[in-house]
C-alpha cells in the first residue's frame, strides 16, 4: 500500500517519495509547482499552497499530514498528525510524534516519550532532519545572476544551482573551502550512495566548474576528470504497437499529442509548447521555436495529423496553445504529457520499458527503415551532430536495410 507523508513546517511542505510508483510521481510533479530534490528523494512545496487541495488530489492514496508543534516550543513539544484516506476515514491527533531535535542537538525528553509511547503506534515513523545549507544566499544569487546574464535556460539555471548546493551540503563546506580533491570525493559519494548516472555526474562537474570559474574566479577545478558516457541504444515501438497505442486513446487531445510526437519526431518539451500559429497546414510544416540550444527549426506534418488538427482546433476552439493545461492560459506540463503516454502504453498492453521520448526515437528509426537519407533525418530531429543520428542504424531492422546474416546465404 502506498502512503504519502506530508511534513509541514513554517518554510515548506516536504513529501518524501519512496518506491517506483510513476503515476504518483507524475501526479506530485505536475501540481502546485513542486520541486524534486534528487539528493533527499522528496518533493518540496511552498508553505502557502492549498494543503487541503493537495490532499484532495491524492484522494485515492492514504495520507499522513505531520503538523509542526504550536509555540511556545520547548523540549516537550511534539508533532501532531492527521491520517486520512484509510477506508474513507480520517483520524486526527490519535497519537503524538516527538518533534525533530533542535539545532542545539537536544533530543525530545523522556517525559514526552513516556506520555506517548509512539514506538508502538502503527503510524509512527522516524523524522530525519536534513543537513544544513552551506551555499549562502549571496553566492546562490551571484550564480543565478551570472547564468541569467549568459541567457542560460531556466532548466540549466536550476540544475547548476542545485548541484552547487548539493556539493556544499554533502561535504558541509562553504564554496571557499572546497578544493579539487573535494570534488572527486563528492562525485564518488553521489555515485556510490545515490547511483547517479554518468550524464548526471558530468552535469554536476559542468555546474561546479562554471561556478568556480565564473563566480568564484577560481580555476582550480578545471582539470576534473569526467566519467565516460553510458552508451545506450534507444527503445522503439513497432508500427503495429504505434497503431495499438493510438487506437486505444479515446481522448482527442491526448491522441493528437501522441500522434504529433511520433509523426513529427518532437521532443516532449516541444510538443507541449506548440501554439496554433506554429502549425502551417497549407505547407504541412510544424515550426519549432527556441528548442534545445535555443534553435528554431521546422519538421514535417503528416497528412493524417493535419486533418486531425483542423477538426480538433475547430471543435475545442483553440486560440493560443495547441494543448492548453488545466489553466487555459498555460500549456500542458511535461509531466502531464509523460503521464498521458504511460497510461496509453498500459492500455495497449505493451510491456516495453519506454518513455514518451521513445516515440521520437521510433519516428527516426521508421524513417531510416523506409529508406530516408540519414542527413534529412538529422535535420528533422534538429541534431547538431550526425553521430547522434547514426545511433538509429543500430536499432533499425537489418532485413529492411538489406543486411543479411551470412548463415542465411549458406545452402
Amino acid at each position: 500500500m502506498n502512503v504519502v507523508y506530508l511534513f509541514h513546517s513554517n518554510s515548506e511542505i516536504r513529501i518524501p517519495f519512496f518506491g517506483g510508483n510513476r503515476y504518483l510521481f507524475n501526479l506530485l510533479s505536475s501540481r502546485y509547482d513542486g520541486k524534486w530534490d534528487i539528493e533527499l528523494q522528496e518533493f518540496i512545496f511552498k508553505p502557502d499552497i492549498d494543503a487541503e487541495g493537495l490532499s484532495k488530489i491524492l484522494h485515492e492514496i492514504p495520507c499522513v499530514r505531520v503538523l509542526p508543534p504550536k509555540p511556545p516550543l520547548n523540549e516537550n513539544s511534539c508533532h501532531k498528525f492527521q491520517v486520512f484516506g484509510f477506508f474513507d476515514h480520517t483520524w486526527e491527533n490519535s497519537a503524538l510524534i516527538p518533534s525533530i531535535p533542535s539545532e542545539s542537538g537536544r533530543e525530545p525528553s523522556a517525559e514526552c516519550n513516556a506520555k506517548q509511547p509512539v514506538q508502538n503506534h502503527p503510524f509512527s515513523f522516524p523524522v530525519k532532519p536534513s543537513l544544513p545549507e552551506k551555499l549562502s544566499e549571496v553566492w546562490r544569487s551571484k550564480l543565478e545572476t551570472s547564468l541569467r546574464s549568459r541567457k542560460y535556460s531556466r532548466q540549466t539555471q536550476d540544475s547548476y544551482i542545485y548541484y552547487n548546493r548539493l556539493i556544499c551540503r554533502t561535504l558541509q563546506k562553504t564554496p571557499e573551502e572546497i578544493h579539487p580533491d573535494d570534488v572527486t570525493e563528492f562525485l564518488a559519494i553521489i555515485e556510490k550512495d545515490k547511483n547517479y548516472s554518468s550524464s548526471s555526474m558530468n552535469l554536476a562537474i559542468s555546474a561546479i566548474k562554471y561556478f568556480f570559474r565564473n563566480v568564484l574566479k577560481n580555476d582550480s577545478i578545471s582539470e576534473q576528470h569526467r566519467p565516460r558516457h553510458d552508451e545506450r541504444l534507444p527503445m522503439v515501438l513497432s508500427k503495429e504497437e504505434i497503431r495499438q497505442v493510438l487506437s486505444m486513446e479515446s481522448n482527442p487531445k491526448h491522441r493528437l499529442l501522441l500522434m504529433l510526437v511520433y509523426s513529427s519526431g518532437l521532443r516532449v518539451s516541444e510538443v507541449v509548447a506548440l501554439k496554433k500559429e506554429h502549425i502551417d497546414l497549407s505547407r504541412r510544416v510544424i515550426y519549432i521555436k527556441q528548442s534545445k540550444g535555443r534553435k528554431d527549426r521546422s519538421t514535417l506534418l503528416s497528412e493524417r495529423a493535419a486533418a486531425f488538427i483542423e477538426e480538433y482546433c475547430g471543435f475545442f476552439d483553440i486560440q493560443k496553445w495547441l494543448f492548453p493545461g488545466q489553466i487555459p492560459s498555460r500549456p500542458l506540463t511535461i509531466r502531464s504529457a509523460q503521464h498521458i503516454f504511460d497510461k496509453a502504453i498500459r492500455r495497449a498492453g505493451i510491456t516495453k520499458k519506454i518513455t514518451i521520448h521513445g516515440l521520437r526515437h521510433t519516428f527516426a528509426t521508421h524513417l531510416l527503415e523506409s529508406g530516408t537519407d540519414i542527413r534529412y533525418i538529422q535535420t528533422l530531429l534538429g541534431h547538431a551532430s550526425l553521430r547522434t543520428t547514426e545511433r538509429y542504424t543500430h536499432v533499425a531492422r537489418r532485413s529492411v536495410l538489406n543486411i543479411k546474416s551470412p548463415l542465411d546465404s549458406i545452402p
